[in-house]
């Protein structure tokens, strides 16, 4: 079943330039015409009024906004393309002039990050190169203005993403009105695991709540289930999903890839966060201190786990050599009291146990990923990240991004098949218990 197979999900589209060549003029053509007409006091000039002046005129128009109708006629005056040849076949044409006015009006509708590329211009004297820059720095502001028109349009384009995607699952649905069923499992399996073992997020700054409540509170605790925080769980649920259960969610099986995407992610991250945990408790705070030995170590735990799906053991046995030989040296390279042997091999089968999932240390910076992930849902990446537990902050940054692809994602979910969540919730959760009416945004 696929609910909207012509349907895009929201991305951010950024147009990027292409390089030039490092002595590429802007086109053969307009570096020819340069230096193959004769050489005056007024030629160079000359020569820049034909099909470039009228390039610069297209270009800078484009650059223009509906209503600024005052700059459209006087750029449309200023360069003119049959007023500009009659100059130069006269020799009035005014080159300084005609190059200080196209750079001043570049200067004009510039965006701020364009304004020292343009001011460069101002001090090049060669023809060919002036005119070579100019449309260098064209070509990028207008890259900037239909990057601008892109992300202008966005919010437009998403809203009619969302009823699209709706409208043809409610076409599929009208045919099929089983179709939400391994939804409704998916949700009341959610609801369960609340019911059990319903782990919260800190609204404060006490770090010790991240560690989640103990077993017999989790059994005893009789909090009403929140239908926001039901779909939280489901959404988590789908990260550790069993991929032979066929019963995935309909509302997301055009996600069923990213959400893969993304749980192979976290499990890279599980073992890079548990490595980085094990390795300083070896090396102390001397090399851990020093965000470029952890960036160095994090390259290439990430670097080696690349095959760990293939080749599990391998892969986590080349891991441990490897930090375990950068640590050894780095400590020796510090004037440092550097790993015995036995400490040497400690380390190495520490590090080879972190591919265990009942590995303790495995076990427990999953569970605080997957808190992090869900306060993400209900909080949002930025303040969840205020408050990361020990273990979490030397891959803050692998964090964040982790975190906003996956509250993109349900995000997108959630506005596209809200309106199926809070009918099946509904059923699930008794007036008296809810805290809320519907699901509200995530």
């Amino acid at each position: 079943m696929c609910s909207a197979p012509l349907s895009g999900r929201p991305r951010r589209f950024v147009l990027k330039p292409r390089p030039l060549p490092p002595r590429a003029a802007p086109t053969r053509r307009c570096a020819a015409v340069v230096r193959s007409r004769p050489l005056g006091r007024e030629a160079p000039g000359a020569d820049a009024s034909g099909l470039p002046a009228a390039w610069e005129e297209e270009i800078l128009l484009s650059l223009l906004l509906p209503r600024q109708n005052r700059l459209r006629t006087e750029i449309e005056e200023a360069l003119d393309t049959d007023l500009l040849k009659q100059e130069a076949e006269h020799g009035a044409l005014k080159v300084l002039y005609l190059s200080k006015y196209v750079l001043n009006m570049m200067a004009l509708l510039c965006a701020p990050v364009r304004d020292e590329a343009v001011q460069k211009l101002e001090n090049v004297t060669d023809p060919v190169w002036l005119l070579r820059g100019i449309f260098q720095v064209l070509g990028l502001m207008k890259m900037d203005m239909v990057n601008y028109t892109i992300q202008s349009l966005q919010p437009h384009l998403q809203e009619h993403s969302i009823q699209y995607e709706r409208a043809k699952f409610q076409e599929l649905l009208n045919k099929q009105p089983s179709l939400l069923n391994h939804t409704t499992k998916w949700l009341t399996q959610a609801a369960a695991d609340l019911t059990m073992s319903p782990a919260t997020c800190p609204d404060t700054s006490d770090s010790s709540s991240l560690a989640g409540p103990s077993p017999n509170e989790a059994t005893n605790n009789s909090e009403p289930l929140s239908p926001t925080m039901v779909l939280c769980q489901g959404f988590l649920n789908l990260l550790l999903w069993d991929p032979e259960n066929e019963e995935f969610p309909e509302t997301l099986l055009m996600d069923r890839t990213r959400l893969q995407e993304l749980k192979s992610q976290l499990h890279q991250l599980t073992i890079m966060a548990s490595v980085l945990l094990v390795a300083s408790s070896f090396s102390g705070s001397v090399l851990f201190g020093s965000p470029q030995f952890v960036d160095k170590l994090k390259r290439i735990t990430k670097s080696l786990l690349e095959d760990f799906h293939s080749r599990p053991e391998e892969a986590i046995l080349t891991v441990s050599e490897q930090v375990s030989q950068e640590i050894h040296q780095s400590l020796k390279n510090m004037g440092l009291v550097a790993l015995s042997s036995d400490n040497t091999a400690s380390l190495m089968g520490q590090l080879q146990n972190i591919a265990k999932k009942e590995n303790c240390v495995h076990s427990v910076i999953d569970q605080r990923i997957r808190l992090f992930l869900k306060c993400s849902l209900v909080l949002g990446v930025q303040r969840s990240l205020l408050d990361l537990p020990g273990g979490l902050t030397l891959i803050e940054a692998e964090l964040a991004e982790l975190g906003q692809k996956f509250v993109n994602l349900t995000h997108h979910n959630q506005q596209v098949f809200g309106p199926y969540y809070t009918e099946i919730l509904e059923t699930l959760i008794s007036p008296a218990q809810a805290l809320e009416t519907k699901v509200e945004s995530v």
